[in-house]
């Protein structure tokens, strides 16, 4: 896979940058991190060859000047808000985070909990945070947010929030996901210093959309199509505009609170340095393009993953329709269909030749390959046997596994567990492989091969289920299906 993206030149070139604006601050700057610090695998497959972490590897050269408060939204917690690509709840993530930073030397300085209003399980979660020894800060919800600032900037309105003591220059402010309340507590802090005589400095940092690159780029369409549901639209900076006469490109939240934005800096300051949103922000992403046409051709394939993803959240109830019109326009912007996705293309195909469930993988080098749902073996988990022989030089007629090793597991599923399809999952199909590979040298070679699926793509003519899909997650597979239940195709 064809790199578009200088990782290297982005990790120096950000830090670089984000030190220049702690200087113009008194040395404290308040920095709001959108998006996912780490595991920013959208940002990877959009910009192939930006590595997932490298957000958090940048934090990490300036690990001596930083530390990191993690605000979470008390409402999530009582409502056990769950992040999606994890599958945990919005506390675990706190945990997990704080985990994750102090395992990479970072100093974590606290833990914010926002819109406090006494919650039972907030509660319970800042009493099991403060017997570890973390340090606790509680945010009131201020009534007219963010509209009525003289309340907001009055002693009732940020002055009830409790002051966090941070104890250095850059303090970087995250959070499980969005509404949490990142924005709000840097303000608040910002009022709050600046009652104590600290001239201190607000900036943020969002990898998308990105400003310096084309309004319909695919980078900047990709990411509303990944923001479908939030219904964040990408628009030109008219602030940034009119005070420069430059076109560089925002989101809808940031531009419509920019007005707010500025009234409240000159409530705590009297003025306010920052002429536009763009201003505000400090990402580099831009300048460390090194190959358009690449990273436009990833931004189409991301686009169409999206549809598919969207599709099947409204079949399962957790998506809306206007999420999937909202994508589609956006293909049509991007002039693409599913038909520019090999892989989909080659799945429908096979399914539609066989009459019965399929499903296909394009590999790193371009090599597609399909299979088909069989009395043993579901489509998916008949792919991964296939891809695996392919790529460990097996013979296609080779059983890795013997299907009198694979009937003893489908009694198992259907007489002892009471499952109603004997199709082993890819999660069975691959134990029963590792079984195979202890006295088979071809089970044993097309075993080793699993990393190799790191970043193909596949698709499936069928959904999934809840275990194939976190497999194919847990093998770095990017995976789309067709909005169909399995019994319901044929």
């Amino acid at each position: 896979m064809k790199a578009g993206f200088d990782n290297e030149k982005y990790l120096k070139l950000q830090s670089e940058h984000i030190r220049e604006r702690i200087g113009k601050f008194g040395d404290k700057l308040y920095l709001e991190f959108g998006g996912k610090l780490f595991d920013d695998y959208h940002a990877s497959r959009v910009l192939p060859g930006f590595e997932p972490d490298s957000k958090l590897r940048m934090l990490m050269k300036l690990s001596d000047r930083a530390e990191i408060i993690i605000v979470i939204n008390a409402a999530d917690i009582e409502k056990n808000k769950i992040r999606g690509d994890l599958g945990i709840t919005y506390d675990e993530d706190v945990q997990r985070l704080m985990q994750e930073f102090t395992s990479r030397g970072l100093y974590v300085g606290s833990v914010v909990l926002t819109h406090y209003a006494g919650q039972p399980r907030a509660v319970e979660f800042k009493e099991k945070l403060e017997k570890k020894q973390v340090k606790v800060y509680l945010h009131y919800t201020i009534e007219g947010y963010p509209s009525n600032i003289p309340l907001i900037v009055s002693e009732d309105g940020f002055g009830r929030n409790e002051y966090i003591e941070t104890q250095r220059p850059l303090v970087v402010v995250t959070a499980p996901g969005p509404g949490s309340g990142k924005m709000a507590t840097c303000l608040s802090q910002l009022y709050h210093d600046n009652k104590r005589g600290i001239k201190a400095g607000y900036a943020k940092y969002e990898t998308f959309p990105i400003w310096n690159v084309p309004l319909k780029h695919p980078i900047n369409l990709a990411y509303e199509a990944a923001t479908a549901d939030l219904n964040d639209v990408n628009m030109i900076d008219p602030f940034h505009l009119e005070a420069y006469g430059e076109t560089t490109v925002n989101y809808n939240r940031d531009i419509e609170i920019f007005p707010v934005l500025n009234a409240i800096f000159e409530g705590i300051y009297g003025e306010n340095i920052y002429k536009s949103p763009t201003d505000m922000g400090v990402n580099m992403a831009g300048f460390c393009i090194v190959d358009n046409e690449v990273c436009k051709e990833a931004s189409h394939m991301e686009i169409i993953r999206r549809y598919y993803t969207t599709l099947n959240d409204v079949l399962k109830g957790k998506a809306k329709e206007n999420e999937v019109y909202k994508i589609e326009l956006l293909m049509k912007q991007a002039k693409i269909s599913t038909d520019d996705r090999s892989v989909t293309v080659a799945a429908k195909k096979r399914a539609e030749e066989l009459q019965v469930p399929a499903a296909a993988i394009e590999l790193l080098d371009g090599t597609i390959i399909t299979s088909k749902t069989t009395d043993l073996l579901g489509a998916s988990a008949a792919l991964l046997l296939n891809a695996l022989k392919y790529l460990g030089g097996v013979e296609d007629d080779l059983h890795l596994i013997s299907p009198e090793a694979i009937e003893p597991i489908q009694e198992l599923k259907t007489k002892y567990l009471g499952g109603k399809n004997p199709r082993l999952h890819t999660d069975e199909v691959l134990i029963a492989l590792s079984v195979s590979a202890m006295n088979d040298k071809n089970a044993r070679k097309a075993l080793e091969q699993l990393p190799k699926l790191r970043g193909c793509q596949v698709h499936t003519t069928v959904m999934l289920s809840d275990v194939d899909i976190k497999t194919f997650k847990r093998l770095g597979v990017d995976l789309t299906s067709e909005p169909i239940l399995k019994g319901k195709s044929n």
